[in-house]
């Protein structure tokens, strides 16, 4: 796909988050039974929940590393805590998912307050098990350094989805 209608480039994940790379493994990403596609809307009550991650590519000798981060934290006017991580998996053996793999940072549910957030799950090939571990917070987290600390390279995968918050949570009252 040209790069210049690649949905990531787009909506600026490439640039904003990641370099350019070249989709290499399949990933497939569902929050109960709805999937997530580049740019779809999701509400924070659909992803409250951590998703099911499925991961496609190599043998079980091969482990990956999944990120989830919201770049527009706390809002995309002001994203001063951007990159917020909200997931942190590794060691998930090629051809299976997210649930066998070594879960460092918990899932945190995306709940933004101010305008329309991307959240970015992005998927890396790690150098052997055991050598990817979970940084110290989660605001201000920075994809391309957590690729070069662990020498993880570019990714093999990214998908990304929008979300805000949903309208009748807050505001005025009804009258």
């Amino acid at each position: 796909m040209p790069r210049e209608r690649d949905p990531l480039a787009v909506a600026r994940v490439i640039g904003d988050v990641l370099d350019p790379f070249t989709r290499s493994i399949p990933l497939r990403v569902t929050y109960t039974s709805r999937e997530v596609c580049n740019g779809c809307e999701l509400k924070p009550s659909q992803v409250a929940n951590q998703p099911r991650v499925d991961i496609g590519g190599g043998d079980l000798r091969t482990f990956y590393s999944l990120v989830m981060v919201d770049p527009d934290a706390p809002s995309p006017s002001d994203p001063n805590l951007r990159e917020y991580l909200h997931w942190l998996v590794t060691d998930i053996p090629a051809t299976t998912g997210a649930s066998f793999g070594q879960e460092v940072v918990s899932y945190e549910s995306p709940r933004p307050t101010v305008g329309i957030h991307r959240f970015i799950f992005v998927l890396f090939h790690q150098m052997g098990r055991q050598t990817v571990y979970a940084p110290g917070w989660r605001q201000n987290f920075n994809m391309r350094d957590f690729a070069e600390i662990y020498h993880l390279g570019l990714p093999v995968a990214a998908l990304y989805f929008n979300c805000q918050r949903e309208s009748g949570s807050g505001g005025r009252p009804r009258r």
